[in-house]
């Protein structure tokens, strides 16, 4: 076969393997959906937040998943009315840019996080999150003390309820100036603190976006991990093979580390059939 032929005939029969590939993805909500959960399954409510909450609820109790990823305390009763367990709470909060670097906000998060915490415990729950905030040109080591200044004046009270506070990573694409973006100022935070009520959320998209290397910091840094979040890279969409990371394999890292507790999808939806999407994406992390 001549060469120019060659290339040809294999583009077409690339582009043909391609296609039945991502059919095959899209028809997954016509395949029978059964998980083995050795990963204890989660899902962030505001990615399919064209379904009202409570129907959302009941589509999760209709696939067996029984956690959902940041719910505050009004909605807490309606999670109670099926059954599904709040993996992840928020509330205490002021936003992601405001956060626990700048002693100006102290006060404010001190009496947030003094109220939810037992709210959290109360409804029995577990994890509740927690922003660094924005540098707005601050140096990070400034910002990781006054961090640690205003985490410890709430510590006492989220381990006398046996709450844990977990801080998130994000990227620099996503979050500009966004301070706690780098795992290893994360981990020091965690080893300045020295609590087991206080640890990381371990966004997978965003650190592969902004560090990379994922299955190796997750099994040097895994006691810090508290709790993960998934997307596709790029685009945040979702963990099929139109993106770069291959997330059986990332899976089967983490239940390598002995972790039980909660993997949350966090992606975008693009597909039509959005709960296929879902259930598509479950299926890949159900390792």
């Amino acid at each position: 076969m001549k060469r120019r032929d060659f290339i040809a005939s294999a583009a077409v029969g690339s582009a043909g393997l391609a296609s039945t590939s991502i059919l095959a993805q899209k028809n997954t909500s016509n395949q029978e959906f059964k998980l083995k959960n050795n990963i204890k399954h989660s899902v962030c409510q505001w990615c399919f937040n064209h379904l009202p909450l409570e129907e959302f609820l009941q589509v999760l109790n209709g696939l067996g998943i029984k956690a959902i990823d940041l719910i505050g305390p009004k909605d807490w009763p309606l999670l109670k009315k099926y059954d599904i367990h709040c993996s992840m709470c928020n509330g205490a909060e002021i936003s992601l840019t405001e956060g626990w670097n700048d002693p100006k906000y102290h006060e404010e998060l001190i009496k947030n996080y003094t109220e939810i915490i037992p709210k959290v415990a109360e409804a029995g729950y577990t994890n509740l999150i927690c922003f660094s905030g924005n540098r707005r040109g601050m140096d990070d080591l400034v910002g990781l003390q006054n961090c640690v200044e205003g985490l410890s004046k709430i510590l006492p009270l989220a381990e006398q309820h046996g709450v844990v506070i977990q801080m998130e990573l994000f990227n620099q694409i996503n979050h500009p100036d966004y301070m706690c973006d780098s795992t290893l100022w994360a981990v020091e935070l965690c080893r300045r603190l020295d609590s087991e009520n206080f640890k990381l959320l371990y966004d997978i998209y965003h650190m592969q976006v902004q560090e990379g290397n994922i299955i190796h910091t997750i099994e040097q840094y895994h006691p810090y991990f508290g709790h993960y979040h998934t997307a596709g890279v790029p685009g945040r969409h979702e963990i099929d093979e139109s993106q770069e990371l291959f997330y059986p394999a990332i899976m089967k890292a983490i239940l390598e580390t002995g972790f039980k507790g909660y993997v949350a999808q966090e992606f975008i939806v693009t597909w039509d059939d959005k709960i296929g999407a879902l259930k598509d994406a479950f299926m890949r992390c159900d390792v």
